[in-house]
């Protein structure tokens, strides 16, 4: 006699009615038990979850796979101890807490107390534990969240990366330098590639052709920049070396130098050209500046670095530049972009950092000092067009990177941080990879 299978179950009763079982016959220290500590270690760590946020769906997926190698690995014999943790660390906690007290930033957070403010983190990361707790029982999830759970705000755990980072030392791994990094203004700290492309979406920002003098050649460089709060910390015009470039005669007889291949889409037919020359051939003419805030000598890798100030508003060249936009000259500000740096390395020139980590201009700026980069730059236009310094200006959609947190727009900023010297071991780190299955 065949049992009748009822097509309408009621889910919710079932589960309940085998946790209920589970719990009564306290199943998960048994299967535990089953774990012999004589066997061969299957070594298993949890990417913890951070508990000021809720558990989803998504999370259903992750902890069932997890959970499927574990009981695989025990069944076999494996002694897997299962201990859970939990992510106490990272700015999604503090940006919770910023909303929950009303203040944004590390100036906000300095004015309210830092320690105020870590311990409120410390409170804010345990907001949903009992959340998770339920959520990993209902889905049968094997792992010892009772005791030794580990967290990353222990002193223990502290100390334990401490150490990591004294080895590395020792071994000659650790070091300081610069590197040109997305930041956030508001955050203020460093994106990982990965964080940068989840931030991406389009913006319109005013753009500008601005024209810079050159007396050797006695005509203006023309320079496109969709960034033109960078002009303060310009040190050097950028062309390609194997281009052409075309000094021109307009119909109001001012003369200008740009890609020949860009010469119409400027001008139209209402030129003439008076000269060409390729890009190292006028390599190393000099120009004159747009700003002098530079006068106050602002550097930030080589302050008063004098040579490197010697070297500086001179055109340079680069491969990288192209003819795709602008007109075939890039202006330089080694401080805001990675090509801009590395050919400031090339060419010795000076990296002036004329607006912070925080998005605001120095106080070598003039009135513009402590303002805001992005807020500024269609006074920056102005100013450039009342003192005849403006070829063109126009606004330009483009896709522009975010702090996926915060949505503030981010910036390219050389930082002096610590760096582990990986490829002083990287023969080492590939031979263990290839044994990893």
């Amino acid at each position: 006699m065949y049992k009748k299978i009822d097509v309408n179950p009621d889910y919710p009763k079932i589960q309940s009615e085998i946790l209920a079982l589970w719990k009564k016959n306290d199943i998960k220290k048994k299967v535990y038990k089953l774990n012999d500590k004589s066997g061969k270690l299957f070594s298993f760590y949890e990417g913890p979850p951070t508990a000021n946020g809720k558990p989803h769906a998504g999370h259903v997926l992750t902890r069932s796979l997890k959970d499927v190698y574990t009981r695989f690995a025990g069944m076999n014999g494996y002694y897997v101890p299962r201990k859970g943790g939990w992510d106490t660390h990272g700015l999604p906690v503090e940006i919770s807490v910023e909303e929950s007290l009303k203040i944004s930033g590390k100036q906000d957070i300095e004015r309210y107390g830092v320690e105020k403010f870590i311990q409120a983190c410390k409170e804010n990361v345990w907001l949903y534990i009992d959340k998770w707790k339920e959520f990993s029982e209902m889905v049968g999830y094997s792992l010892d969240l009772d005791e030794d759970c580990y967290n990353p705000y222990d002193n223990n755990y502290i100390e334990s990366v401490w150490w990591s980072l004294d080895r590395l030392n020792k071994k000659g791994y650790l070091y300081k330098g610069y590197k040109i990094l997305p930041s956030c203004p508001s955050c203020q700290t460093a994106l990982s590639s990965h964080e940068v492309a989840q931030g991406y979406k389009d913006r319109t920002d005013l753009t500008v052709t601005a024209k810079f003098f050159c007396k050797e050649l006695d005509a203006y460089v023309l320079a496109w920049t969709t960034t033109p709060w960078t002009l303060f910390s310009n040190v050097a015009l950028c062309v390609n070396p194997k281009e052409i470039y075309s000094v021109i005669r307009d119909k109001k007889g001012d003369k200008y130098l740009l890609a020949r291949e860009l010469v119409s889409k400027h001008f139209g037919d209402g030129f003439e050209t008076v000269a060409e020359y390729s890009g190292s051939d006028i390599t190393g003419k000099s120009y004159t500046p747009l700003f002098d805030y530079y006068k106050g000598n602002a550097g930030y890798l080589n302050k008063n670095n004098a040579a490197a100030w010697g070297n500086a508003f001179k055109i340079v060249n680069a491969d990288f530049v192209t003819l795709t936009d602008g007109t075939g000259v890039v202006h330089i500000a080694p401080a805001y972009g990675e090509d801009d740096y590395n050919v400031g390395k090339t060419f010795g020139l000076p990296v002036a950092q004329l607006a912070d980590g925080r998005g605001l201009f120095g106080p070598e700026c003039g009135d513009y000092a402590g303002k805001y980069i992005f807020d500024e730059n269609q006074s920056i236009v102005s100013d450039l067009q009342r003192d005849g310094k403006m070829f063109s200006k126009a606004k330009h959609v483009h896709s522009y990177p975010h702090c996926w947190r915060c949505k503030t727009p981010l910036i390219y900023f050389a930082r002096d941080a610590w760096f582990v010297k990986t490829t002083a071991y990287k023969d080492d780190l590939i031979r263990v990879n290839d044994e990893i299955n």
